[in-house]
């Protein structure tokens, strides 16, 4: 039996070999997977002297890795043994800063069954489909700190006979 996309990043030891490789300056500074099902993944960063800013709070593109990953874990998800095999890339972000990060904090993406559909609907038209999926960035109490809507692009590669 083939392991998940979603098993892997359940794993502490995995999840943190996984970022280690494949993106180091996430795992540097300090972000993690919390928690990933097929709807729903947390990623959070903190305000530690890496990832600060001369301001006293998180640096945005710091905040931006984690909300990207938020949405990112749950695209990966979605193409994970795929056949044939999607490919994803990011075509587009927005955020909105609403509060200083000056603890934890934790990006949500709920949009899970959304990407599917987007990968799912990428390999049954053979043409490219665009899902734009929203993170919400809060700190430890509950206070948003920044919003981002991240738009991943699916496109199925020729099939595999």
């Amino acid at each position: 039996m083939r392991t998940s996309f979603l098993e892997i990043v359940n794993n502490r030891t995995k999840a943190r070999l996984f970022l280690l490789r494949k993106l180091p300056a996430a795992f540097l500074s300090g972000v993690r997977i919390e928690a990933a099902s097929i709807e729903q993944c947390t990623v959070s960063v903190p305000y530690n002297w890496f990832t600060k800013n001369p301001f006293h709070s998180t640096y945005f593109a710091c905040l931006s890795m984690a909300a990207e990953l938020s949405t990112g874990v749950l695209a990966m998800a979605a193409v994970y043994g795929r056949n044939p095999a999607v490919s994803l890339l990011v075509v587009h972000m927005e955020s909105q800063f609403l509060k200083k990060a000056t603890g934890k904090t934790s990006f949500t993406c709920s949009d899970g069954l959304l990407l599917q559909e987007g990968a799912k609907k990428a390999i049954e038209t053979g043409t490219p489909q665009e899902v734009k999926a929203y993170s919400k960035g809060v700190d430890a109490d509950g206070n948003v700190i920044a919003e981002f809507w991240v738009t991943w692009s699916f496109k199925a590669r020729t099939k595999m006979v």
